[in-house]
């Protein structure tokens, strides 16, 4: 019989947040689960059109590259809310832009009409920014408030369907004991708030997996005393990427390195995330001086770096930073490595074909030669092999 590969534990949200100790009770050990895994929704992509327009920087270059290809990208596209003077009153953000059309502007045929697709940004203050009286509309910039010109106003003018509702969560061939047990006896409807871990074989815990409040149960074909439970999830489920990740660490921490590299940019950075919860607590730095060796075989993106570094640093499934804050921070100490000290990078040349090529319109993924300068100037001594 194969083990267990979810533990149920009960959930108390107040006395997580005062760090409690002591307080989850197990539920139940579940051989199995359904409808678990879900990537974030897409941000909703809508149409926007930006009339009345002056062009510089960027904007016009991409307008002229939109007229021969079709579209463009834009990147992150802020609009300042200007006053009555031209003074800014507010900004609002439009995340992954793209111009899809051009034309001369009804009411004045010096200026343009131009149309995007983009997502609007989280951080927005409101749905929508609406100039006050009298404004002259709103001034135009990308990241890093380079200037890209004007607009006088903005039309929303329709937004994709939303995604469809994510399935309720079903862990399957549960054993309930303690309070969930006396709650299932007693046929009680309300069952609780519980949080869900998933297991190695060893029945050892590996990643905390979505918390959420039971709904349901039925009795279990899986056997006699068990049961399926339902859960709604309040919290995210782990990417549809986790479970190739999760079968990697199903015999515990992994005993050799580069099993990662099997993983996609998703299944990556769900590694790194794993490799963080797993990571040895209260084990002293090794000393100033030590030399590291850096297996570069598998660098070929951003997050393979800090796979090999972390496993570098602290063996198979190790952990040293998931993006350059957190390496920053991990060089800091009491994360396995005290600088300053020498990383022999292995087969480095894979890196520098790889790393910061991939065109991006918002973020970019550091370049082999700025991940050199960003060590170099912690006083790692970077030494090519």
């Amino acid at each position: 019989m194969e083990p267990p590969k979810y533990l149920l534990l009960s959930y108390d949200a107040e006395a997580e947040f005062k760090g409690e100790d002591g307080y989850e009770e197990t539920w139940a050990s579940c051989a199995d689960a359904e409808g678990l895994f879900g990537d974030p929704p897409r941000p909703a992509r809508g149409t926007y059109e930006l009339l009345g327009c002056t062009l510089e920087g960027e904007l016009s270059t991409a307008l002229t590259r939109a007229r021969a290809e079709g579209s463009a990208p834009l990147g992150l596209l802020t609009l300042e809310v200007l006053d009555k003077t031209g003074e800014f009153v507010v900004e609002w953000e439009l995340d992954d832009a793209r111009v899809i059309d051009d034309r001369p502007c009804a009411r004045d045929l010096s200026l343009r009409d131009i149309t995007v697709e983009a997502s609007e940004s989280i951080d927005n203050a409101s749905d929508y920014p609406h100039c006050p009286p009298l404004s002259p509309g709103y001034r135009l910039s990308g990241a890093e408030n380079h200037p890209w010109g004007t607009c006088k106003d903005l039309a929303h003018v329709r937004h994709e369907p939303l995604e469809p509702l994510e399935p309720a969560l079903r862990l399957l061939g549960c054993s309930p004991s303690g309070a969930l047990r006396a709650a299932l006896d007693a046929g009680e409807e309300d069952l609780g708030h519980a949080k869900v871990l998933r297991l190695d074989a060893h029945g050892r815990t590996v990643q905390p997996a979505v918390e959420g409040e039971l709904t349901a149960w039925i009795p279990s074909a899986r056997g006699r005393g068990l049961v399926d439970l339902t859960l709604e999830p309040w919290s995210e489920r782990p990417p549809t990427a986790a479970p190739e990740v999760w079968d990697l660490w199903w015999d515990g921490r992994p005993s050799e390195p580069n099993l990662w590299a099997q993983c996609g940019a998703e299944g990556r950075e769900f590694w790194l995330r794993t490799a963080l919860t797993n990571r040895a607590h209260g084990e002293p730095d090794r000393p100033p001086g030590t030399t590291y060796h850096l297996d570069g075989r598998h660098i070929t993106d951003e997050r393979g770096f800090f796979c090999a570094i972390g496993e570098a640093v602290n063996g198979p499934g190790g952990y040293f930073g998931w993006a350059l804050g957190a390496l920053n921070d991990c060089l800091r100490g009491r994360w396995g490595a005290e600088g300053p000290f020498t990383l022999v990078w292995h087969d480095a040349d894979v890196a520098r074909t790889c790393l910061g090529v991939t065109p991006h319109t918002g973020y970019r993924p550091a370049t082999f030669e700025e991940l050199l300068d960003f060590l170099a100037e912690r006083r790692i001594d970077v030494r090519l092999a």
